[in-house]
């Protein structure tokens, strides 16, 4: 019996109505999807970082 709390209550998944089911797989869905994106965003700001040190390098060399 797989549970799944949602704000705080326990819930067992072969109790919930196959729409809660579909809605908790939407959730699960979106939630994974913000993490990747949350992922590549710092990836992007670390690199935005090292060209905009890079960029001061070039620019105080001039």
């Amino acid at each position: 019996m797989p549970n799944v709390t949602i704000d705080g209550t326990e819930y067992n998944l072969d109790d919930l109505s196959d729409k809660a089911k579909e809605q908790l797989g939407s959730l699960q869905f979106a939630q994974g999807e913000i993490r990747r994106l949350e992922g590549q965003l710092a990836v992007f700001k670390t690199a935005a970082i090292a060209y905009s040190s890079e960029l001061k390098k070039h620019i105080q060399s001039n």
